[in-house]
C-alpha cells in the first residue's frame, strides 16, 4: 500500500464522523460497518481488568449489529459523505466490517453526536485495548504512521484507502506549498497565540528590597501579598482543547504531552466519576469555544526525577488565561480557583496576607524554615500567620511527599481578599463522587507494559485517554519530511511571517515581538511547523503553521524586559509561547477591509491599562520565589552536579556545590553538614558507577537509599535530608524518551560538538549588541594586567561574536574614564577590559554613566578575601599585593622594587576602601551593576600569616595615619614622618623576602584563578548569570527572636548597683564581665521551645526599638541574670512567649546560659539571691531575629 493511499488520519476513530471539534480531514464513504483488528498482548490481567472485560463480553452477546437496516446504513453514509467528501473506502469482497461502539470513552471514543447522522446510531464494539482491558501492550506499525494515512487490516485483508484529491494536501506532504509562495503586496499574516503561560518575572531589585517594598505596600493598604503556590515539582504543561492542542514548555507532540494529556482525562474520572466523560466533553466544547488555555504542573514519577517521585501522578492548575483574538488575559487566583471548583480540577494551597502583621510573620517563618523545611512544618506556619488560607486540592504531602520545592509571592490588588472570600462561598468545594472504577490501568501500568520505544508508549497512552482530549493523533504521529524542517525552512516561514501585512492587531504586535528578538539577536529560537489540523485548507495561497517561540536563556527574558521599559507598549515574552500562522493572498477588496480594520484597532489597541487590578507598572510584577534547602541538595548540588562529578573530579565538584552555597547564601553550619554529606555521596556514587555517569532522569535510585541511611544517623542528618525512607521505584514504567531530549521535550535536538573541542560550540556562541566594561575594583598587585593578557589570548574569548579590547591606565595619557568612555562610544558592540583600579564611588558613578550612554553593561571584578570590619580586603591580602609589587621590574607606571615609596602607594589605595566591610563593599557593587566576579588569591587552607609580616603590614597603617591626620595626600617622602616612611619601607622588603616561600604558598595560581574569572565572565556574557543575594539578613539561620541591649548601658548599670549593694559589689568582683559580657539580649521565643510561628509573630516589630524595663538582679554561685519586662511599641504590648523574661549575665565553668531560666524556682528554694532594682531602669535595645 503506497503512502498516498492512506487514509490521512494517524489512526482511524470514530469521532472524526461525529465531534464538532474534530478537523476537517478528508472523507470516507462507508458502504458496510467494518471493525480494526490490532496486534494485543495482554498476559496479565487485574481482578477490575478481568470484570471490565467480562462486562466487554456480555455487551457483545447482547448487541445486535444486524439491527440496522440499509436506509439507517444509507443515512449515515450520506452524512459522512456530505462532511467528509472526496474519500472512498475499497471494500474486500464478502468481508464485513462492524463501527465499534463509542459508549466506553475512555477505552478510545466519546459518545457520539447522533444528530449528524439524523439520529441513526453506528454501533462500535469495544476491542481489548486502553482502559478496557488492562495494561495493554500496542503493537507499532514498522511503516511510518502520519497524517498523510495509515495501513488499517481487517481480518487478513488490506483495505486500500484513497486519498483526497487536493493539491494543496499534495504540495503540503512535499513542502512545495512553501516553496512556491511569495510575499507581495496582496500577502497577509495572521497570528493567534495558542498557549501561554506567565512571563517570567525577574526582578531588578534584590529580595530584600522586593520583600520591604511588598511590607511598605501591604502596610499603607496599596496591595495584599498572595502566596499563591505551594510549588509542586514537576513539568510545565497546557492544554489548549482537542484542537487547540496540547503543550510542553517548549515543544508539542511528543510524550510529554501524551502523558499530560493522559494525566488531565485521568483527574476529570477522579473528580466526576460516572459522569466524567460527559463533564469531560463539556469541558473540551468550553475551553474550545472561549479559547482558553490551561497551564498546569504536570508531577509524574514517569518523566524524570526533580525533588522527590511523587507517589501520585497528578495535575496542579497554576494560571488559566483566555486568548481571546489578542493579548492573553490571565485569570486572577480567586477566579482561577472559581473556574477549577466548577470543572473540579485540581487547585494549589493559596495564602493571603493582608495585613503588616501578617506579611512580615510570612517571610519571617520562611526564613525560620527554609534550610529545614518540609511540606507539614510550612503549610501549618502558614496557616498559622496567614488572614486567608485556602487548602488545595492536592495534598502535598499525600501525592506528591514531604519535599517541598518553594512558594511564589506576589502582589495582588487589596480587593482580592474580598474576591476571594466571595468565590469561597460561591464556589464551595466540589463534593466527592464514587470513583469510576472502570476507568482503566494506571499511567504507570500503561508505560510499564510498552516499553519498545517512545512512539508506543504515545499510541497506548493516547488511545486510553479517550476521545474527547484526543479526537485524532496529528499532533504526535506526523509524516516524517514535513515534521522535521531545515532551520532554512524555518527562517523562510518565519520571513514570510514578517514581511506580509498583518491581518490584526495582536498580529502587528507578534511581528513588533519577534523583530526586536532577532535584531537585538536574542538567544532564541522560532520553530515552525505545519498545521496538521488544517491541512484540507491549505492551498497555494493559504498556508497554516504552527510556531514554537524558544528561548534558550533566561537572560533573553531580562533584556526583553529592559526593552519594555523603553517601549511600554510591546506585549510581553511568555514562558511556553505557541502561536497559530496563516499566511494568505487576500484580494483588494478584502485588503482594503483589512487595513481599515487595523487602523480602528491601532487607535484603541493600545489601550490596555498597565499594571494588575490598579497596580503601578513597577509594582504589578512584583513576585519573589522562596525554594528551600532540602530540594535544593537533591535537584542543584546532587542532580545537577553529576555531570561536574563523574568528568571533572570531586574536587570541581566540592568547588560547585561550595559555590551554589555562596550564591544561595547558606548559614555556615549548614554549609558544613552538606559539605561532608556531598562529599561521602561523591565518594559513594562514584566507587559504585566508576567512570559511567549517573543518569539525572533516575538519580533518585541511587540518591533516596543513600540520604535515607545518612539520615538515620542522627537527628541534625535527619534535619538536614528533611525527609527520606519514602520512596518510589520508578526503572519499570519509566518514559521513554527518544534522542535524550530534556523535560521540555524540545521537537528538534541541536547537534553538540564533542566536549573535547576547545572553541566554543555554535550552539553556546551567541551574539550581542551591546558593550561589555570589565573593569577592577583593586589595589595593584591584585594581578589585573595578567588577567586581561590571559583573557585577550583566551580561545574563543567570552564566547561570542564581540571583539575584545584592553585599554591600559598606565599606558593612557592623559585622564582616564574619559578614554574608556570614549572607546565605548566609538566601538559599542565591543569588550573593553579596563585594566585600572576602580577604587571608589567616583569612578564607579563614571562607569555607571557611561553605560547609561552607551546602553553597555559593566562587570566588576574583585581579588576574593574575606576582608575585615572596616575594609574588604584582609591584611594577608594586602601583604600578598605588596609582595607582588615589589618583585616587579620595568613597570610601565614606575611602581615596582625600584619605587623607594611603593608600600605607601598600597597602603593609600587601601584605605580608599576604608570604612566598608566585606559584605557592603559587594552587596553596593551588586546593586549599581547587577553582577561580581570573584577572583581567587588565597588559597582557603592556607596557614596563618607569620606574626614579623602582621606586624609590619600593621606598622605601616598606624605610620599612614599619623601620616595623613597631619600632611593629608602629602608623598611619604616629605612631611614630618619622612624617616619613618624610609625605615619602614627598607623593614618590609626585608620581612617580605624573608617570608617569601609563605607568601608564594598561600596564592592560588594564576592560570586556576584566570580559568575560574574566565568561566564567571563568560555566564554573564551569555546572560545566564543569577545576581547574588544582598540581603542583609540572617539568612536560613533563625532560632530565636531577641531584643538586643546595648552592653556598654548594661555594664553600666551593674556597676551602679554594684556602688550602692555590697552584695552584687562582693558577687561581681571577681565574674570581670566588663571582658566577658560581650552581648545581652532578651529572649522573646525560641523555634524549638516555642514554634516557628511565635518566632515570626516578632516579624512585625524588626528592627524596631523595644523598651526594655529591668526590675531586678538575680544570681547564684553558677549563674546571674537580669529580670526583663518588655514594653511597647505603637502601642503595642511586647509579649514574651519565656515565662520569665531575663538577660542572662554570666553562667560558671560548664554551665549553659539556658540554665538562667531556673533562677526563679532557686530563689524560692533559698539557693539565689534576688536585688531589686527600685525604681526599674529601661533600657531600649533592637528587636532582631538570631
Amino acid at each position: 500500500m503506497s503512502a498516498s493511499q492512506r487514509i490521512l488520519c494517524g489512526f482511524l476513530n470514530p469521532t472524526l464522523f461525529h465531534s464538532s471539534h474534530s478537523p476537517k480531514l478528508p472523507a470516507l464513504i462507508l458502504s458496510h460497518s467494518f471493525s480494526i483488528h490490532r496486534p494485543i498482548s495482554d498476559p496479565v490481567m487485574s481482578s477490575h481488568q478481568r470484570r471490565a472485560t467480562n462486562k466487554e463480553q456480555k455487551g457483545k452477546q447482547q448487541s445486535k449489529p444486524n439491527e440496522q437496516s440499509p436506509a439507517m446504513q444509507s443515512a449515515a453514509a450520506e452524512a459522512v459523505t456530505n462532511r467528509f467528501g472526496g474519500l472512498t473506502v475499497a471494500e474486500s469482497s464478502g468481508q464485513t466490517y462492524q463501527v465499534p461502539s463509542p459508549s466506553i470513552q475512555s477505552g478510545g471514543v466519546l459518545q457520539a453526536n447522533q444528530d449528524s447522522v439524523q439520529g441513526q446510531i453506528a454501533i462500535w464494539n469495544p476491542k481489548s485495548y486502553g482502559t478496557v482491558s488492562g495494561s495493554t501492550a500496542v503493537e507499532v506499525e514498522n511503516t511510518p504512521i502520519d497524517k498523510a494515512g495509515v495501513e488499517i487490516v481487517g481480518n487478513g485483508a488490506e483495505v486500500a484507502v484513497a486519498n483526497k484529491s487536493s493539491a494543496g494536501l499534495s504540495k503540503l506532504f512535499n513542502s512545495n506549498a512553501l516553496a512556491d509562495f511569495t510575499v507581495d503586496n496582496s500577502t497577509h499574516s495572521l497570528a493567534q497565540i495558542r498557549a501561554t503561560f506567565y512571563p517570567k518575572f525577574e526582578n531588578e531589585k534584590s529580595d530584600q528590597e522586593v520583600r520591604m517594598r511588598m511590607i511598605e505596600m501591604v502596610s499603607k493598604g496599596l496591595a495584599t501579598v498572595e502566596l499563591v503556590s505551594l510549588k509542586h515539582s514537576g513539568s510545565l504543561f497546557m492544554y489548549a482543547g482537542p484542537e487547540g492542542g496540547a503543550y510542553a514548555k517548549n515543544s508539542y507532540g511528543n510524550i510529554y504531552t501524551a502523558v499530560g494529556v493522559f494525566v488531565l482525562g485521568r483527574m476529570f474520572h477522579e473528580a466526576w466519576g460516572p459522569a466524567a466523560r460527559k463533564k469531560q466533553a463539556e469541558f473540551n466544547d468550553f475551553i474550545e469555544r472561549n479559547r482558553i488555555c490551561i497551564s498546569m504542573e504536570l508531577v509524574t514519577a514517569v518523566l524524570g526525577d526533580h525533588g522527590q517521585r511523587p507517589k501520585e501522578d497528578y495535575v496542579v492548575v497554576t494560571a488559566v488565561t483566555e486568548l481571546g483574538n489578542g493579548k492573553p488575559k490571565f485569570y486572577s487566583t480567586p477566579d482561577v480557583i472559581a473556574f477549577c471548583r466548577k470543572w473540579r480540577l485540581p487547585t494549589n494551597h493559596v495564602w493571603l496576607f493582608s495585613t503588616r502583621k501578617s506579611v512580615t510573620s510570612f517571610f519571617a517563618a520562611y526564613d525560620a524554615l527554609c534550610e529545614e523545611g518540609t511540606a507539614t512544618p510550612v503549610c501549618k506556619a502558614l496557616d498559622e500567620v496567614a488572614d486567608i488560607s485556602v487548602p488545595g486540592s492536592k495534598d502535598h504531602v499525600k501525592v506528591q511527599g514531604e519535599i517541598l520545592e518553594g512558594l511564589v509571592a506576589r502582589v495582588v490588588s487589596h480587593e482580592s481578599s474580598k474576591h476571594l472570600e466571595k468565590v469561597l462561598r460561591d464556589f464551595p468545594h466540589p463534593p466527592s463522587e464514587e470513583a469510576d472504577s472502570d476507568f482503566g490501568p494506571s499511567l504507570r501500568e500503561i508505560c510499564a507494559a510498552n516499553r519498545s520505544d517512545e512512539k508506543q508508549q504515545m499510541k497506548a497512552l493516547l488511545e486510553s485517554v479517550g476521545t474527547s482530549f484526543c479526537p485524532n493523533y496529528v499532533d504526535w504521529f506526523r509524516n516524517g519530511s514535513v515534521s522535521s524542517h531545515s532551520r532554512n525552512a524555518d527562517r523562510s516561514i518565519l520571513s514570510n511571517f514578517l514581511q506580509a501585512h498583518p491581518a490584526d492587531f495582536s498580529t502587528m504586535k507578534l511581528q513588533e515581538m519577534i523583530r526586536l528578538m532577532r535584531e537585538k539577536r536574542f538567544p532564541a529560537a522560532f520553530k515552525c511547523y505545519h498545521n496538521f489540523h488544517k491541512v484540507d485548507s491549505v492551498s497555494t495561497d493559504n498556508l497554516y503553521f504552527k510556531m514554537v517561540i524558544h528561548v534558550h536563556s533566561d537572560s533573553a527574558f531580562r533584556r526583553y524586559q529592559k526593552e519594555m521599559r523603553y517601549n511600554p507598549g510591546l506585549w510581553p515574552l511568555y514562558r511556553g509561547f505557541f502561536v497559530d500562522l496563516n499566511l494568505f493572498k487576500a484580494n483588494k477588496e478584502k485588503a482594503a477591509e483589512i487595513a481599515k480594520n487595523n487602523n480602528a484597532n491601532n487607535v484603541n489597541g493600545n489601550s490596555d491599562t498597565s499594571g494588575q487590578e490598579g497596580l503601578a507598572n513597577e509594582d504589578a510584577n512584583l513576585m519573589i520565589k522562596l525554594k528551600f534547602l532540602t530540594y535544593k541538595l537533591r535537584t542543584f548540588l546532587i542532580r545537577n552536579g553529576l555531570p561536574v562529578l563523574f568528568k571533572e573530579g570531586p574536587s570541581s565538584y566540592r568547588a560547585y556545590y561550595l559555590r551554589q552555597m555562596k550564591i544561595w547564601g547558606t548559614s555556615a553550619g549548614k554549609q558544613r553538614e552538606l559539605s561532608k554529606m556531598l562529599d561521602e555521596w561523591a565518594g559513594h556514587i562514584r566507587r559504585k558507577y566508576g567512570n559511567k555517569q549517573l543518569s539525572s532522569s533516575i538519580y533518585l535510585s541511587e540518591a533516596e537509599p543513600f540520604l535515607e541511611k545518612y539520615a538515620k544517623r542522627s537527628p541534625e542528618n535527619q534535619a538536614l535530608i528533611g525527609s527520606s525512607g519514602d520512596f518510589v521505584r520508578a526503572e519499570d514504567f519509566l518514559a521513554i524518551v527518544e534522542g535524550g531530549g530534556d523535560e521540555e521535550g524540545d521537537l528538534e535536538r541541536e547537534q553538540e560538538l564533542a566536549p573535547s573541542s576547545l572553541s566554543p560550540s555554535v550552539k553556546d556562541t551567541v551574539t550581542r549588541d551591546e558593550g561589555l566594561i570589565v573593569f577592577f575594583p583593586g589595589i595593584p598587585g591584585c594581578a589585573k594586567s595578567a588577567l586581561c593578557k590571559e583573557i585577550l589570548s583566551a580561545p574563543g574569548g567570552f564566547g561570542d561574536d564581540r571583539p575584545v579590547h584592553s585599554l591600559m591606565g598606565d599606558l593612557i595619557k592623559g585622564r582616564y574614564w574619559p578614554k574608556v568612555a570614549e572607546e565605548c562610544r566609538r566601538k559599542p558592540y565591543s569588550i573593553i577590559l579596563a585594566d585600572k583600579n576602580a577604587p571608589n564611588e567616583e569612578v564607579w558613578k563614571q562607569i555607571e554613566d557611561m553605560c547609561r550612554s552607551t546602553r553597555a553593561s559593566a562587570v566588576p571584578v574583585v581579588p576574593d578575601s574575606e576582608g575585615t570590619d572596616s575594609n574588604p580586603f584582609s591584611l594577608d591580602a594586602l601583604a600578598v599585593f605588596m609582595f607582588r609589587v615589589l618583585q616587579r621590574v620595568n613597570h610601565p607606571g614606575n611602581l615596582d622594587k625600584a619605587s623607594p615609596n611603593a608600600g605607601y602607594v598600597l597602603l593609600m589605595f587601601y584605605h580608599l576602601y576604608e570604612g566598608k566591610s566585606r559584605k557592603e563593599f559587594e552587596s553596593e557593587l551588586i546593586e549599581r551593576f547587577g553582577s561580581l566576579v570573584m577572583m581567587p588569591l588565597l588559597k582557603s587552607d592556607r596557614s596563618p600569616m607569620p606574626d614579623s609580616v602582621k606586624i609590619c603590614v600593621e606598622e605601616g597603617i598606624n605610620l599612614y595615619k599619623l601620616h595623613t591626620k597631619r600632611h593629608g595626600r602629602l608623598e611619604s617622602t616629605k612631611g614630618t614622618y619622612a624617616k619613618e616612611w624610609s625605615k619602614w619601607e627598607k623593614q618590609l622588603r626585608d620581612i617580605l623576602v624573608d617570608n617569601a616561600d609563605y607568601l608564594n604558598s598561600i596564592q592560588v595560581p594564576l592560570e586556576s584563578a584566570v580559568r575560574q574569572v574566565l568561566e564567571q565572565l563568560k555566564i554573564i556574557a551569555k546572560g545566564d548569570y543569577l545576581t547574588p543575594s544582598t540581603e542583609k539578613r540572617k539568612f536560613g539561620t533563625i532560632a530565636f527572636a531577641a531584643v538586643s541591649l546595648p552592653v556598654s548601658e548594661v555594664q553600666s548599670l551593674l556597676t551602679d548597683l554594684a556602688e550602692k549593694n555590697p552584695k552584687v559589689e562582693a558577687f561581681l568582683k571577681d565574674k570581670h564581665l566588663e571582658d566577658t559580657l560581650k552581648e545581652a539580649h532578651v529572649t522573646l521565643a525560641h523555634k524549638r521551645s516555642h514554634g516557628v510561628t511565635a518566632v515570626a509573630s516578632y516579624g512585625l516589630f524588626l528592627n524596631r526599638q523595644v523598651p526594655m524595663g529591668l526590675t531586678a538582679l538575680l544570681f547564684s554561685d553558677k549563674m546571674a541574670a537580669l529580670e526583663a519586662c518588655p514594653g511597647s511599641v505603637d502601642g503595642e504590648r511586647i509579649t514574651s512567649k519565656n515565662q520569665w523574661p531575663h538577660v542572662t549575665l554570666w553562667t560558671a565553668a560548664g554551665v549553659a546560659p539556658k540554665e538562667a531560666n531556673k533562677l526563679p524556682e532557686l530563689i524560692s528554694e533559698g539557693k539565689a539571691t534576688r536585688i531589686e532594682i527600685t525604681p526599674p531602669i529601661t533600657i531600649s535595645g533592637t528587636l532582631e531575629f538570631f
